[in-house]
């Protein structure tokens, strides 16, 4: 379904006589109103419901010292409403995406524009160029003023030792603080969540290509700014176990770009709940359309992987390592628990050469185990070492029918690494491959227009909990409501070894988590993410069969989805519906927490319930879980009482 309706507007001098240019337009529902103003400096208001909650100041320097604003006059300015739905291939959220927003879109009589789209769960703009020749970009101002006494919640950034604030691998605690205690120092990368009280601002951008990425920092007042990674002119390699590229010179300016094109979106998702903020798509919305003409090579799942636990088997006949006896276990593990995949992660090979295998490892054994147990095989690759032997490692991993890869340690959205990003993603599309960045800037959109870009990090997840204490049910609960907002994130949830605040430590080789068993599982269905990766230990996993069955069953992308309840930082319930079968999941944070969830999202007739809730002991031991099943029907209502840290998941399967 598609429905667009234009209206030209002519402005005429006389408009602008004796007065400030001003041109406004609303939401479809007529909740959000724009008014862009036009003069000196380019300048825009947004209020919701008759309230101002945004100002900002927008313009565009290229290097030849012509500015968007610079004698800004309006030569058109058009109007449009469009309604027509988007069909996800790889529906993370819900298949049917409604797309529905008026769109602004002002042409500058100095070759310069701004398109603006207003939805009713918020607001976008970005600049348009119209030049002959190439341009070179020296900056771009970006400046949000948002209401007095508003709060964020942010991932403020530290810088790294002998690197400039420009690298980062994404992976931050999400601090809440008051907005006017930012000063430019404290910078951060997006989604940024801003709280004015009766309403929630989430900053972040879209449709990101060719361009670097947009960080965020303070201004001392309510307000935030962008910055850009300047263009690196020199680098030299960090060597050690992982090698990554460091910039040591950038150039005056941000990017060299062809003239006429838009530059990525800004976006501002609004949400006067809480619950309105997960299930926000805006972002896909915004994104360039898919370049996979044919995407049924794309297959979603569920994967496991060894590193996080450093592959520290037991009840095992053979020595646990990096090694093929291991991986044929892990082969054996997904399939008997409904895992489509196993990765392969850090270790199969010199980080530096892909084919310089691992002498414990027998390539042609493993893959020919896999295939004869019907489980894909997908493999870890260094971002650097994959770039440089790209075309040979795809046809490599072709042959050994590997299906989804992993790149990591890119630590940058600069102009030329966010171009790395797309020339990845091209390359492994023709091989028919998915791929995976870690150390990465979360997808912004590029995960609709390289649906092969199933999933990314820039999450703060499981990993940490081997080293430090950071991976906290609040931090767990922040997630859905910051990070998520720009797309799939790779969490890698499952840990079985549960701990209770005190009782946590970070142990390498034998991980535990913080909060409980059901916490871990809920995340499974809570997060969005296409590609679900198991991190837990598969021999704690084969001793609780129910438990794995049960997580088996859960599929990962989802017909449509819809948010029951939510407090930001504090509890979420999440339901989705894959087929005739719905999949409720809860969390909380170190807050016990109890619910009676309505069952009247469902059709007539009864379902076969299913309830992996934590269980009695929960508090003290976290692993305590129970599973109980029932027969329900829509005129129903669940129980459900969450421990400290805890979590459940309901599966509602039709009869």
């Amino acid at each position: 379904m598609k429905k667009i309706s234009t209206c030209f507007l002519l402005l005429s001098f006389f408009f602008f006589a004796n007065a400030k240019p001003s041109i406004t337009a609303s939401s479809p529902d007529k909740s959000i109103r724009l008014e862009v103003s036009v003069s000196n400096v380019i300048s825009c208001t947004v209020q919701v419901d008759g309230k101002q909650i945004l100002q900002s100041n927008i313009d565009l320097e290229l290097s030849d010292g012509k500015k968007l604003s610079d004698n800004a006059s309006v030569k058109s300015s058009d109007i449009k409403t469009v309604d027509e739905t988007i069909i996800s291939p790889v529906p993370y959220q819900r298949r049917n995406i409604p797309d529905n927003y008026t769109e602004l879109k002002i042409n500058l009589k100095n070759s310069f524009g701004i398109i603006f789209r207003i939805y009713n769960d918020g607001i976008a703009y970005r600049i348009a160029t119209a030049f002959k020749d190439s341009i070179i970009i020296k900056n771009e101002k970006a400046i949000y003023k948002f209401t007095s006494g508003s709060r964020i919640i942010a991932p403020i950034m530290q810088q790294r030792e002998n690197q400039d604030k420009y690298h980062t691998s994404f992976e931050e605690l999400y601090q809440n603080k008051p907005l006017d205690s930012l000063q430019e120092k404290d910078m951060m990368f997006s989604p940024a969540l801003v709280d004015e009280g009766n309403l929630k601002i989430a900053v972040t951008e879209s449709d990101l290509d060719e361009y670097p990425g947009m960080f965020l920092k303070g201004t001392g007042d309510f307000g935030l700014q962008g910055d850009f990674a300047p263009y690196p002119l020199a680098e030299r390699i960090a060597e050690g176990d992982y090698p990554a590229k460091i910039v040591t010179k950038r150039a005056d300016y941000i990017a060299k770009t062809t003239g006429k094109r838009n530059l990525p979106w800004r976006v501002f998702m609004i949400a006067r709940e809480d619950k309105q903020l997960p299930a926000n798509d805006i972002v896909y919305r915004l994104a360039a359309p898919s370049t996979v003409k044919d995407p049924s090579w794309i297959h979603p799942g569920k994967c496991t992987d060894e590193w996080i636990i450093d592959v520290n088997l037991f009840n095992v006949p053979f020595k646990t390592g990096v090694n093929t006896a291991s991986y044929k276990y892990y082969i054996d593990f997904a399939k008997r628990f409904g895992f489509d995949r196993i990765m392969m992660d850090a270790g199969w090979s010199d980080a530096k050469d892909l084919f310089k295998i691992n002498p414990n490892i027998n390539m042609d054994s493993i893959t020919a185990y896999a295939k004869e147990k019907g489980v894909k095989i997908s493999m870890w690759t260094l971002s650097m070492t994959l770039d440089k032997q790209l075309e040979a490692a795809l046809d490599q991993f072709n042959k050994w029918g590997v299906d989804f890869i992993m790149t990591d340690f890119i630590d940058r959205d600069d102009q030329p690494t966010v171009s790395f990003y797309k020339r990845i993603a091209e390359a492994c599309a023709r091989h028919h491959l998915m791929i995976m960045f870690h150390g990465a800037y979360p997808p912004k959109g590029f995960n609709r227009t390289y649906p092969n870009n199933i999933t990314r990090e820039a999450v703060l997840g499981s990993e940490y909990n081997a080293w430090s204490d950071k991976p906290t049910p609040e931090h767990d609960l922040t997630l859905p409501f910051t990070r998520m907002l720009a797309g799939p994130l790779d969490y890698e949830p499952g840990i079985l070894d549960n701990a209770t605040k005190i009782q946590f430590k970070p142990i390498w080789g034998k991980v535990m988590s913080q909060g409980t068993r059901c916490h871990q599982l809920s995340m499974f269905v809570v997060y969005d993410n296409p590609l679900q990766i198991f991190s837990g230990n598969p021999s704690q996993g084969f001793m609780e069969p129910a438990f794995m069955e049960f997580l088996g069953s859960f599929p990962t992308v989802w017909d449509t989805t819809a948010i029951i309840d939510a407090k930001v930082s504090d509890y979420i319930i999440t339901a989705r519906k894959k087929g005739d079968d719905w999949f409720v999941a809860g969390m909380t944070d170190w807050t016990a927490r109890s619910f009676d969830i309505p069952l009247n999202f469902l059709a007539d007739g009864n379902y076969e319930s299913t309830l992996c809730a934590d269980g009695i002991n929960a508090e003290r031991y976290p692993s305590d879980y129970t599973i109980t099943s029932s027969v329900v029907n829509v005129k129903d209502k669940v129980h459900v009482s969450m421990a400290p840290g805890g979590g459940f998941v309901l599966r509602l399967k039709k009869k």
